[in-house]
């Protein structure tokens, strides 16, 4: 008779908890069934983007073979708008910045790999568009901006492309102390990611040491030569005046030969 009463006052004890709590539990399991279909959902439209963003970016590069910008443009911009997540995204800016060069817009192409440089994400991709950047700028005849843009970057791949470009940057601002460190850097490079050779080739090219001007007082301009012409010619008339006024007799003795 205990026991029977004892499982009753358990029944009761569990519907009295169920009825508190029961609510609470139902919507711990539609949540977590939510969470589970909402995740599933997610992951299923990531893969349906990054398959559709592949085959965008496969289209892209057909047209960038072919040279082909007004085909190759909207493509482009149909994965910047609508597959900005995927790594195609910034792929299609490192392509499209490579059809521009061979097109010769070059601003076209550095805008491209900036546009690159300022999303989130793709680290490694940012290093080649930066590198391409600095080539660009190096061919406007940008060497400032280059030095601007590799500041304080590093990167065990590409720390002998970033050494290489600051040196020729460097070397077009008529630096050549800093612009032979920079090379030597990039030759200490072990990655093998430089051209060895046309690195050498850049050092070997450098001057021995950079003109020395020459002092302000020495130095042989027209306007000093003009000035000191001109002190010699006024000089050299007193003397003559100087001179003429002794070979003159004095007034009173050219009278008294007079009378």
């Amino acid at each position: 008779m205990d026991d029977l009463q004892s499982e009753k006052e358990q029944i009761e004890e569990m519907k009295a908890w169920w009825a508190e709590y029961g609510r609470y539990v139902i919507a711990g399991i539609v949540i977590a069934v939510g969470l589970m279909l909402g995740f599933n959902y997610h992951k299923t439209s990531k893969l349906e983007a990054e398959l559709q963003a592949s085959d965008l970016f496969e289209t892209l590069a057909g047209h960038v073979v072919d040279g082909d910008v007004d085909a190759a443009q909207p493509v482009a911009n149909e994965l910047y708008s609508n597959y900005a997540n995927t790594a195609y995204a910034a792929q299609s800016r490192l392509v499209m910045a490579r059809l521009y060069m061979d097109q010769n817009r070059d601003q076209d192409a550095a805008d491209a790999l900036r546009e690159l440089l300022a999303m989130s994400g793709n680290g490694a991709l940012k290093h080649v568009g930066r590198v391409r950047l600095a080539r660009i700028l190096l061919y406007e005849d940008k060497p400032q901006e280059v030095l601007d843009l590799l500041a304080e970057q590093s990167n065990p791949g590409f720390s002998g492309l970033y050494a290489e470009a600051r040196g020729d940057a460097y070397a077009a601002l008529g630096n050549v102390e800093a612009a032979r460190t920079a090379y030597e850097e990039a030759l200490a490079d072990t990655t093998q990611s430089v051209n060895r050779g046309l690195v050498q080739m850049k050092l070997l090219d450098l001057p021995d040491e950079l003109p020395v001007p020459l002092p302000a007082e020495t130095a042989d301009t027209p306007g000093a030569d003009a000035g000191e012409e001109s002190a010699a010619a006024a000089a050299e008339e007193v003397l003559e005046e100087a001179a003429e006024e002794l070979a003159a007799p004095p007034a009173d003795e050219e009278a008294g030969a007079t009378e």
